[in-house]
């Protein structure tokens, strides 16, 4: 692998012993894959931060924890690359460990040996359970500061939230749905990556409060499970799909929504209205398609700058931390999807009513 940064620049990078790091430079057995993957990256990664090392300050490390379907985190990491070469203050060096799935067990190592190593800061989306807050807990108490991002960990160990206001993005939901179907009765599907996102949790919760008052002949049918991946979202739907009475809409809190309208069209279901979330390629090609009909969005380059600033404040290179770093949701319909890499998808459009 041609490099030319010192072993232990790459492994601290990496977040990987340097011995390790020189067996997979000189191409030596007995080194895993997911670790020759880990090298590449960082190398990459310095490659793309060099510009940044004749800035003057400090230079500061921070993880990036994601646990989000392949294609969210690729948003969020595009969104990181593109706001670290403007933040003053310091040349910061992100480094990034994201998976489609990660059980609690590998948040937990993955924290730990970040601890271990020692950081600037972690950002942090993942489950929130009883190990991961401990972990949360015991990296603010070495001085580590947790930014939490997209999904909240219940512990005010941590600095701060960064990302969508949930509940109203909930509401929102409930309102475009409500207002479309008028005073039409039947089944609104509402889907969540997992349980133990809070960030899920607050939507639905909210969501399912107002559309029991502003369309109570609606009924809620809630499936969780499948992480926002392909085949795991459509077993999950799949156990639930024979209680359905009249489909009139679907509210995706955690994507995977490709599977989902096609595990409804395998079954004949059609819902009148889809709400999905984030600007992602796959949800722009579905948008443009007519299979969405609102996306609810907000802005990942500013939740990112939010989460820098936080880390800046915290270690006094930048002013007070900001009061607001929760976002509005923004409201994308097939007319005005903002500018994106993604082509247009060629699947038939759905009709929608307007009631």
């Amino acid at each position: 692998m041609t490099h030319r940064f010192p072993i232990k620049e790459i492994a601290r990078q990496a977040g990987l012993g340097t011995a390790t790091v020189d067996r997979v430079l000189n191409g030596r057995a007995h080194v895993s894959p997911q670790s020759r993957l880990r090298v590449a990256a960082a190398v990459e990664e310095l490659q793309a931060q060099e510009t940044q090392l004749a800035a003057r300050g400090r230079r500061l490390f921070f993880d990036f924890v994601v646990e989000a379907p392949a294609r969210f985190s690729r948003e969020i990491r595009a969104a990181v690359d593109a706001v670290v070469p403007g933040i003053g203050g310091a040349v910061c060096r992100p480094r990034f460990l994201m998976q489609e799935i990660m059980e609690e067990q590998a948040v937990v190592a993955a924290l730990r040996r970040i601890a271990k190593r020692g950081s600037h800061g972690v950002c942090l989306k993942a489950r929130d359970t009883g190990a991961i807050r401990d972990c949360v807990a015991a990296l603010a108490e070495a001085g580590i500061p947790v930014v939490t991002f997209a999904t909240d960990i219940t512990t005010k160990a941590r600095l701060d939230y960064v990302g969508l206001d949930n509940a109203g993005a909930g509401r929102t939901a409930a309102g475009l749905i409500a207002h479309i179907l008028r005073d039409r009765p039947g089944d609104v599907l509402a889907t969540r990556s997992h349980e133990r996102f809070s960030g899920e949790e607050a939507r639905e919760t909210a969501f399912r409060a107002k559309l029991a008052d502003c369309a109570p002949h609606l009924r809620v049918v809630s499936v969780q499970g499948g992480s926002g991946v392909g085949g795991p979202t459509s077993r999950a739907l799949d156990r639930v799909i024979g209680t359905f009475g009249s489909l009139r809409a679907v509210y995706s809190m955690g994507g995977g929504n490709r599977s989902i309208l096609d595990t409804l069209s395998s079954h004949g279901l059609r819902p009148e209205v889809y709400v999905a979330h984030d600007l992602d390629a796959e949800n722009r090609a579905l948008i443009h398609a007519g299979q969405l009909d609102f996306i609810l969005h907000h802005d990942l380059m500013q939740d990112m700058r939010n989460v820098f600033h936080a880390f800046l404040a915290f270690h006094r290179l930048q002013g007070d931390r900001a009061e607001v770093r929760v976002s509005t949701v923004q409201i994308v319909t097939p007319d005005n999807v903002p500018a994106g890499r993604a082509p247009r998808a060629h699947t038939p459009p759905h009709p929608v009513s307007g009631g």
